[in-house]
């Protein structure tokens, strides 16, 4: 029985990229580097709307810049350790 080399390609994800999305899309940019974040952010910026009348994205946008840095970065860190 021939053995089966089996080639598994992870890629990184750019920290800038990240942060640029999240910067002009909001909770759509996180999408990029964490799927669950934008949902949950997604969800907290509805209820800051709403809430708040947009005054609460004010606090929001940046952790939510933070949130999708950390994320890809964390990423990254996951791909390295599998070298």
């Amino acid at each position: 029985m021939a053995s089966k080399n089996v080639t598994v390609v992870l890629t990184t994800k750019s920290v800038g990229v990240a942060i640029l999305l999240t910067f002009l899309l909001g909770p759509l940019g996180m999408l990029y580097s964490t799927i669950l974040g934008a949902i949950v952010m997604g969800i907290l910026f509805c209820l800051a709307w709403l809430i708040t009348f947009g005054l609460g994205l004010f606090v929001l946008w940046p952790i939510a810049i933070l949130w999708a840095a950390l994320a890809a970065y964390n990423h990254n860190k996951r791909v390295l350790a599998h070298l």
